[in-house]
């Protein structure tokens, strides 16, 4: 089965970096299209960002253009999210998505296999 397992949220001050990593097994990774989400309290869960099978194209929402930065190793099945110049609003729990193809998944019916997420925590 697939598994998903995110690390490296945190707390952080505002203007901060944080960077989160996703580690797949039981999926032939480099098949794939990933993913970042993310959930803030009482609110939807949105796309941040988006990387294909072999590390392009990239796509991100418009919040986090010029700040995030995702992408992936193959040979190790990871996948990673460089988040720079955090702000409070970036603050939610953050998903690792694996899609149903080899293109990036952009919206939650894109994707086959979800993380259990990780919490980022952004302090004004």
């Amino acid at each position: 089965q697939v598994q998903l397992v995110e690390s490296g949220g945190g707390l952080v001050q505002a203007g901060g970096s944080l960077r989160l990593s996703c580690a797949a097994s039981g999926i032939t990774f480099n098949m794939y299209g990933m993913g970042w989400f993310r959930q803030a309290p009482g609110k939807e869960r949105e796309f941040v960002a988006g990387i294909d099978w072999n590390g392009v194209p990239t796509r991100y929402a418009d919040s986090v253009k010029g700040r995030f930065t995702i992408s992936r190793d193959n040979i190790k099945s990871t996948v990673y999210l460089q988040m720079i110049s955090l702000q409070p609003e970036d603050t939610a729990v953050y998903y690792c998505a694996a899609g149903r193809s080899r293109y990036l998944p952009l919206v939650e019916a894109d994707c086959r296999s979800w993380g259990q997420g990780t919490q980022v925590t952004v302090s004004s």
